[in-house]
């Protein structure tokens, strides 16, 4: 998501936290993880971090173009190796995590069903982002209620902050290889928000040992090779990068092994070994929408953009935009080995798309005419 928001202070409060016991605090914070599982997150952790050199992995990645279009991440270096200069004040951030893979949900049933579109399971359902905004600031309203006026801060992917690395920090998991934060007892299917605070509580036990041992399977399941190796991404080839963040055409030697999908991917979790302790979701926000979860391309492609924005508000699909939508789908039907049923859709919906999409629409049309399909290595086991 954009970083796009503005530093906000914390306005000077009373009482003088200086003052308060250390033991009310160590009980205050003790408290607080109650409280963030009564608002619904499975787990949260308290910290005051230290991100120098996470930045300068950063700042070396960026110099590598491996963003790519994603030009935000380049901006606000300074807050993101001192999160504290957004918001001003603040002295310790509350990570927490939400588990969000749906029950029923057979992944991988869909993966090898080419007619079908796979979309991510993290946008199966509502829009996480201000759901959990508005949890971390109830979370923050309950501490102030129990402390005193003090000066808090939700965010939710929506700002300059490394929350990967604030979360390990926090206790809450490792780094995986594929750059993903794991958990011994829920894998790696959860969001993760920040709730920026000025007391200066006690700090939870960071992780400090990885448990990925010599297993590569993340690694060697991507259909389009976007990682370098252990613990470094090339966005640029990922299939996320390419069906959301990325604005023009998609390179045409990666088309054929996106597949089927069409919005987000999830290959590298999906045979991550952690991930069999993964909990489903019991947040009906999360639960899919629109029989998103076993849709046809077909009938995907066939919403004008009327029906596009309809069943889209409220999801984070619509950050891929209508032409990105018939973009991403033009592609997953040239992989999908259709017949001519696929070929008279394609055909008639050419003549009412930007020249963006005509040029997807018109590689699938060539691909399904001279009978080539590629499936990728998740679509073969």
């Amino acid at each position: 998501m954009t970083d796009s928001i503005s530093s906000t202070p914390i306005q000077p409060v009373a009482p003088d936290y200086q003052n308060i016991p250390h033991e009310k605090l160590a009980e205050l914070a003790t408290q607080i993880h109650l409280w963030a599982a009564d608002a619904g997150f499975q787990e949260c952790g308290i910290v005051d971090p230290d991100l120098k050199e996470d930045a300068d992995k950063l700042h070396e990645w960026l110099g590598k173009q491996y963003h790519g279009e994603m030009s935000y991440l380049a901006a606000n270096t300074d807050k993101r190796r001192d999160p504290y200069l957004l918001v001003p004040g603040s002295c310790r951030i509350i990570s927490v995590r939400m588990d969000y893979t749906p029950p029923a949900f057979s992944s991988l049933k869909v993966l090898k069903s080419p007619e079908k579109a796979y979309i991510a399971r993290y946008t199966l359902g509502r829009d996480y982002h201000k759901m959990m905004r508005k949890r971390l600031t109830q979370l923050g309203k309950r501490i102030e209620d129990t402390i005193g006026k003090m000066g808090y801060r939700a965010f939710v992917d929506s700002a300059p902050i490394m929350e990967r690395p604030i979360a390990q920090q926090a206790g809450i998991g490792w780094t995986g290889k594929h750059t993903l934060i794991l958990n011994r007892h829920a894998g790696s299917w959860f969001f993760l928000g920040e709730l920026f605070i000025d007391l200066p509580l006690p700090t939870d036990t960071p992780i400090e040992k990885q448990h990925c041992g010599s297993c590569t399977a993340c690694l060697d399941i991507c259909p389009t090779n976007a990682f370098i190796g252990p613990y470094k991404l090339n966005a640029t080839r990922c299939i996320s990068y390419l069906t959301i963040e990325k604005k023009g055409a998609i390179p045409e030697e990666l088309r054929p092994l996106m597949g089927n999908r069409i919005f987000g991917c999830d290959d590298c979790q999906l045979v991550c070994p952690w991930n069999r302790f993964a909990k489903h979701t019991a947040e009906p926000d999360f639960l899919p929408r629109h029989q998103l979860d076993d849709a046809s391309l077909v009938d995907l492609f066939n919403w004008d953009e009327a029906v596009f924005l309809k069943r889209t508000e409220g999801s984070a699909i619509r950050r891929t935009g209508y032409d990105g939508w018939l973009r991403n789908i033009a592609v997953a039907l040239g992989n999908s080995g259709g017949g001519e049923g696929i070929i008279k859709a394609l055909q008639a919906k050419r003549p009412h798309c930007s020249p963006m999409v005509t040029e997807h629409i018109d590689w699938a049309i060539k691909r399904l005419s001279e009978g080539t399909t590629l499936l990728s290595p998740i679509q073969l086991k």
